[in-house]
């Protein structure tokens, strides 16, 4: 666990210092789950279930928000059990699946979802003539209901594989009137309607949070911490919190705190807790 400056460690003793009120949100691929060659192998840290239960003792909320389909994340992680111990220990948890398009809490135990954004269909129809003739149609698709996700994780070198796609699907997304979203060694096709900063807020507002923490990994969750950032400029406590990888350094620059992986999440969230439990 390492503070990117002083400013960060005071940022954190703010959060602290509040912390019954504050609401917490974390992303699941390579925060809360270490990230893997097969993404439907997915599932948490071994310690997370733990510390998120201790964490549900001090906080108002907790949220897993998180670019895979709600139903997905619920069942990789065992949410559903988790939330229902959560809420008996006096914290509610949700998940905003799909970049914050679906929503599920522990309480209400289904998930609200939109209709798929018009082009997406279109654009699954022709993305594998796409990956063809990019010497690519090895590439694992994923669809995703809301989204689809091109993954080079599994081919011969993952790194070039993804350059080499970033412009041809990326120029299929923009015919379709989608956004491209790049990560660690994927690259996703959604609507640009929705994103995960837009979550946060809302998060923040319905939960009427004194502070928020927030932990992701990868360039889907920048919107996220610019969230953070901007409503610790109007007066809120606020912590952001990088789960750093050798696959994506672009996000430690924006983190007042930068841990190793979902080990060292676990091991923050720990920390924020312990001196407040009884």
């Amino acid at each position: 666990m390492e503070f990117t400056s002083d400013d960060a460690r005071a940022h954190y003793d703010a959060v602290r210092a509040v912390l019954d009120g504050v609401v917490v949100g974390l992303d699941f691929d390579g925060t809360l789950s270490p990230v893997v060659d097969d993404p439907e192998a997915a599932r948490l840290h071994p310690g997370a279930p733990g510390v998120l239960l201790e964490l549900a003792e001090v906080v108002r909320a907790v949220a897993v928000i998180t670019g895979r389909p709600a139903r997905q994340a619920i069942a990789m992680g065992d949410l559903d059990a988790l939330g229902n111990a959560m809420l008996d220990r006096g914290a509610e948890l949700f998940v905003f699946g799909q970049y914050g398009n679906e929503r599920w809490s522990a309480t209400e135990q289904r998930i609200r979802s939109p209709r798929p954004p018009a082009g997406l269909a279109s654009f699954e129809r022709e993305l594998p003539a796409v990956l063809r003739t990019a010497g690519a149609a090895d590439a694992f698709v994923e669809e995703k209901g809301l989204a689809v996700a091109v993954h080079t994780r599994r081919m011969a070198d993952p790194a070039e594989a993804l350059e080499r796609l970033r412009g041809p699907v990326a120029a299929l997304a923009e015919r379709h009137h989608l956004t491209i979203e790049p990560g660690r060694n994927v690259l996703e096709i959604r609507s640009g309607d929705m994103h995960k900063g837009q979550a946060v807020r809302a998060f923040v507002a319905e939960q009427q949070a004194t502070g928020i923490v927030f932990g992701g990994d990868d360039l889907g969750d920048i919107e996220a911490f610019e969230a953070v950032r901007a409503l610790r400029d109007e007066g809120l406590p606020g912590l952001v919190v990088c789960s750093a990888s050798h696959e994506q350094p672009d996000l430690v620059e924006l983190a007042d705190v930068v841990v190793d992986g979902p080990g060292g999440i676990v091991e923050l969230l720990s920390r924020l807790s312990f001196p407040l439990r009884a």
